[in-house]
């Protein structure tokens, strides 16, 4: 089974740069499953139902969120008709499902998406729940299980390694849109601490340099947008697994506007 996961599609330019690129990667890598992050699809904040539709249509399959799955209120009406998930760590009462499953060539997958602590919005502790949560997915015979954590800081995504890589397939960082050069495959689990974005490269976290500069420098803000003209780049790591759910090969593939690509192999280790 081999699956791709794409870190945090921000605005137009990461749409585009997405209808691009996915259908030659599906193609070219023999791809199953499609999952991406969809907290910044529409303008940088939120996704509404049309470009929910759009990026589906380039031929993702299924969708994680995060910290702005809220931005666009339309997202409370389209939960139960896409296959789409949001943190599991909001309260239940929340819209919404924190964990989708999934057929890919007849085994169940589980899509998890959790919410760091540090600089995130208040919700339950996220070692907690998704331990909770994989060990209920597990006992329920569940072995193929893919997890977006969504957070700012770097030792909660690692520390969720640790207390995960023997009991998921895969453990994908999101949130910063700076990508890592950390992919691994440790013990059988794929690894990166961020994916990164898939936008406009050459700005401020795929937004417009000039309104963060401005705050930097004068410590005034005001209102991100995505710029009408960028360098983009397109993000994704491809990993396959095998029966028991275990990767086996993962690769971090970056792809720039030009079509130029830098792959990077993720080294198979022991923690």
């Amino acid at each position: 089974m081999r699956i791709v996961f794409i870190g945090d599609i921000v605005g137009r330019p990461g749409r585009l740069m997405v209808g691009k690129y996915l259908k030659k990667i599906r193609e070219r890598y023999k791809i199953d499953f499609v999952i991406a992050n969809y907290e910044n699809v529409s303008h940088g904040f939120g996704m509404t139902q049309k470009n929910c539709k759009e990026i589906m249509g380039y031929g993702i399959d299924a969708m994680t969120g995060g910290n702005h799955s809220w931005d666009k209120r339309e997202i409370f009406e389209i939960f139960d008709s896409y296959p789409i998930v949001r943190p599991i760590n909001y309260p239940n009462s929340s819209p919404g499902r924190g964990v989708l499953e999934v057929q890919v060539l007849d085994k169940r997958v589980a899509i998890i998406s959790v919410l760091g602590h540090y600089t995130m919005p208040m919700v339950d502790n996220p070692f907690i729940k998704i331990d909770e949560t994989v060990t209920e997915l597990r006992a329920d015979g569940i072995k193929h299980i893919i997890v977006d954590i969504h957070a700012e800081a770097t030792s909660e995504k690692l520390a969720m390694l640790h207390i995960l890589k023997d009991r998921v397939s895969a453990l994908f960082g999101t949130h910063t849109h700076v990508g890592t050069d950390d992919l691994v495959v440790a013990d059988g689990c794929c690894y990166v601490t961020d994916v990164g974005l898939t936008g406009c490269r050459d700005q401020v976290i795929g937004m417009d340099k000039k309104i963060p500069i401005k705050r930097f420098m004068t410590g005034l803000g005001g209102h991100f947008d995505i710029p009408k003209e960028c360098q983009e780049i397109f993000q994704f790591v491809w990993f396959e697994l095998d029966e028991e759910g275990r990767t086996t090969i993962a690769e971090k593939i970056k792809i720039y506007d030009n079509g130029e690509m830098v792959i990077s192999r993720g080294r198979v280790e022991k923690y």
